[in-house]
C-alpha cells in the first residue's frame, strides 16, 4: 500500500490510462503552435495524430517548461491534504522543469515542515522517464517508504537505457543537435543517427546507420547489448507517428525475447516538437546507458 503521493510531468509520454490506474498526478508541459497554446496550464488539448499531421504540414512548434509557480500549485494539492510527496521529473539535461520543481520543493518545505517532499531528477526522457516511473510506482505500491522509494529511483535511473533514431535530421538541426551541413548531407545519403540519453540526461549521438531499416536493427542490437532484465521487466517503445516501424521493431525484439512484455505509446508533442515525425525509441532496464 502506497503511503505518499507521486507526481510526474508529461515528459514521460505515458498513456493517460496509466495515471488513472495508478493514481499518479501529471503536470503537462506546454507548447505553442500556429499561435495557439497547447497542453500546458490553460492550454488546449491536441491528439498526437493531429499534432504530427500539423508537423508534416510544416508547423513549427515551440515548447516551454513548467515554471516554479506551476509546480508549486500542483504540489500543494497533495500537501494540503497532509500527504508526503515524491516528484519524478523530466531530465534536467533537457529541460529546466526539474529545477522548477526543486525550487518549489524548497519553498513548500518551509510552509509544510512536518511533511516530506522528495524531488528526483530522472535524467530520462520520453518513455525512459515512463519506465522509471513504472518501477517507482511498483516499489511504492509494495509498501516502500518515501525515503526508500526515492533512493530506489536514484539508484535505478542510470540503468534506464534509451535507444532511438529519427527519420528527419532537420528537427535535430532546429534544436542545435546537428549542424545544417550534417542535416543536408545526412538527408541526401539517408544517414540515420543512433542516439541515446547519457548519464547527464543529455541527448547525444553514439553512431549512425545507412537507411531506416538498418537504424531499427541497430536499436535492437544496442538494447540486447545493454539489457539487464528478468521475465517481469517490460520494454517500452515510443514513436513519432510511425506505427509500421514500431511493429517491425516489435518483431525483431520478439525474435530475441519471445515472452517480453512490450508497451507502446506516442512520443508526446513537447518532445516530438524537437525530434520530429518518424522518431522511434526503445527503453529497457540495463547494466549501463
Amino acid at each position: 500500500m502506497r503511503t505518499f503521493d507521486i507526481i510526474t510531468d508529461s515528459g514521460c509520454d505515458m498513456p493517460e490510462a496509466f495515471f488513472k490506474e495508478h493514481g499518479v498526478a501529471k503536470v503537462n508541459l506546454g507548447f505553442t503552435m500556429n499561435n495557439v497554446n497547447y497542453e500546458g496550464e490553460g492550454g488546449e488539448h491536441i491528439e498526437p495524430q493531429d499534432f504530427y499531421a500539423q508537423l508534416q504540414n510544416g508547423a513549427m512548434p515551440t515548447t516551454y517548461q513548467v515554471t516554479g509557480e506551476m509546480a508549486k500549485g500542483y504540489m500543494e494539492k497533495s500537501l494540503e491534504k497532509g500527504n508526503d510527496l515524491l516528484v519524478l521529473t523530466f531530465s534536467s539535461g533537457l529541460s529546466g522543469t526539474s529545477g522548477s520543481f526543486q525550487v518549489a520543493a524548497r519553498e513548500l518545505s518551509k510552509q509544510y515542515p512536518k511533511l516530506k517532499i522528495k524531488v528526483v531528477d530522472s535524467l530520462c526522457a520520453s518513455m525512459g522517464q515512463g519506465l522509471l516511473l513504472y518501477y517507482v510506482v511498483k516499489k511504492a505500491d509494495g509498501g516502500a517508504s518515501i525515503e526508500e522509494t526515492a533512493k530506489y529511483a536514484e539508484d535505478l535511473k542510470l540503468h534506464i537505457c534509451h535507444h532511438f533514431t529519427v527519420d528527419n535530421l532537420f528537427h535535430l538541426k532546429r534544436g542545435g543537435r546537428v549542424s545544417t551541413a550534417t542535416a543536408i548531407v545526412g538527408s541526401i545519403l539517408k544517414i540515420k543517427p543512433i542516439m541515446h540519453v547519457n548519464d547527464e540526461g543529455k541527448l547525444i549521438a553514439i553512431g549512425k546507420a545507412m537507411g531506416r531499416k538498418k537504424s531499427l536493427h541497430t536499436l535492437v542490437d544496442n538494447l540486447m547489448g545493454t539489457k539487464d532484465m528478468d521475465e517481469n521487466d517490460p520494454i517500452f517503445i515510443s514513436h513519432g507517428d510511425c506505427i509500421e516501424d514500431v511493429e517491425y521493431v516489435k518483431g525483431l525484439l520478439k525474435e530475441h525475447m519471445p515472452n517480453a512484455e512490450i508497451y507502446v505509446n506516442y512520443v508526446g508533442p513537447v518532445i516530438g516538437a524537437h525530434s520530429g515525425c518518424g522518431t522511434l525509441a526503445i527503453f529497457n532496464k540495463g547494466t549501463h546507458r
